[in-house]
């Protein structure tokens, strides 16, 4: 398996990687070789991935970065590097090369401290591979400060350092590092491809792997676990009644704490089993002895209490993108009521709430639709402004029912 197997309907962009990665692979050889390096190259040292939520920008830096450290023997009879074989490869795709650092977050920001880290890192010279890679998979939550830093580093790369960052948009990312970048515009992955990668690649059936993909509207990851996991359907299906029950205030009001307590309670399940992993194994490192309730040693404090306000905030994440996931679902279904209404051929995503978008649909005119559609990408916008999530939803909801 090629490296790019996993980056769905994104063959322009596959091209062009795989193409720097050949000449990337020149540059090292001719460098390990003492000859002439190569005048005209494809490569450059810092990308910027960008396209829409399930286009695959992680997808592609994690793959762009596993050709840039292949090693297998094909190269050398002028096949492409990035085999899925080899050790380079194998070891970048499963997170365990020593060359490669990719950098997540499940926080709302990343500060200065850890991204001088990266800085510190970017300036050292590949330990056992070809390159050292920095991928930032959500370089759009640098702060402004940890943005200047990062823009040090790309202005003055070391020479074999290559940074992969990725974002939802250019507008994400300082204007002063993305003109320092060559940018890479995914596209969302046609429903189709989606589908048929459940299928081969999940064992999913083919039916059900349809109609996740038709749901999720093309996001790879969104539809695999909707596919499988029968809570997050179940969690979906709730949501798509809420159109239904915005008739009256109280409704309203009802709706919005129900759904606010689902992403909170789903935050707290997800957060729990790692915050008690976490929390144990800082426990043995700072030398306490086992269970919770035994002592810990002297001047430990201070970094257990570091450790549960990351913890804090992560579950704060944690609970603004499950509401941001339904928020979607429902702008989603709101689609599909407005393309009944206008007639068009486009079909519906949400198959199984058919009778409720009809429903909506007679009882309302597109205006109204756009309206509710504007209120959901508001209440979505709200919650990036940090505004407290129960009042972003009731404001919401109230003006679902205003239409």
């Amino acid at each position: 398996m090629a490296v790019w197997d996993d980056l769905i309907g994104q063959d322009r962009v596959t091209e062009q990687l795989a193409a720097a990665a050949r000449d990337a692979d020149a540059f090292v050889t001719a460098a390990a070789a003492g000859t002439a390096l190569p005048s005209a190259s494809k490569m450059t040292h810092a990308w910027l991935f960008t396209g829409p939520p399930g286009a695959g920008r992680d997808t592609a830096a994690r793959a762009f970065a596993a050709a840039l450290q292949c090693v297998s023997p094909d190269r050398a009879l002028g096949g492409a590097p990035g085999c899925g074989f080899c050790d380079g490869c194998h070891t970048t795709l499963v997170g365990t090369h020593a060359d490669v650092e990719v950098v997540r977050t499940d926080l709302l920001s990343i500060g200065v401290k850890d991204t001088r880290e990266l800085v510190r890192r970017a300036t050292l010279s590949p330990a056992s591979g070809r390159w050292q890679v920095i991928v930032l998979e959500d370089a759009d939550r640098l702060t402004e400060g940890a943005g200047n830093v990062l823009l040090k580093a790309v202005e003055e790369p070391a020479p074999r350092t290559v940074w992969l960052l990725c974002a939802p948009s250019i507008e994400d990312v300082l204007p002063t590092i993305r003109s320092r970048c060559r940018h890479l515009v995914l596209r969302t992955p046609p429903v189709d491809a989606v589908a048929e990668v459940l299928v081969r690649r999940d064992g999913i059936d083919p039916v059900i792997a349809g109609a996740a993909a038709r749901a999720t509207q093309g996001h790879v990851d969104r539809a695999r676990r909707l596919a499988t996991d029968e809570a997050a359907r179940s969690r979906r299906a709730a949501v798509l009644r809420l159109p239904l029950r915005v008739a009256d205030v109280g409704g309203c009001l009802k709706a919005a704490q129900e759904l606010v307590d689902a992403a909170t309670e789903d935050a707290k399940q997800v957060s729990e089993e790692m915050d008690a992993k976490e929390t144990e194994e800082l426990r043995a490192a700072l030398g306490a002895a086992a269970g919770a309730g035994s002592r810990m040693p002297r001047g430990t404090a201070g970094v257990m209490k570091d450790l549960a306000d990351r913890q804090k905030r992560r579950s704060t994440r944690t609970q603004r993108d499950t509401l941001d996931l339904a928020l979607t679902d429902l702008a989603g279904f709101y689609r599909d009521v407005l393309a009944v209404q206008v007639g068009t051929s486009v079909a519906i995503a949400n198959v199984e709430a058919r009778d409720a978008v009809e429903r909506i649909a007679a009882g309302s005119r597109p205006e109204n639709t756009l309206r509710r559609i504007e209120a959901v990408l508001a209440c979505r916008e709200a919650l990036d402004r940090n505004v407290a999530p129960l009042l972003a939803v009731e404001a919401m909801t109230l003006a679902l029912r205003a239409g």
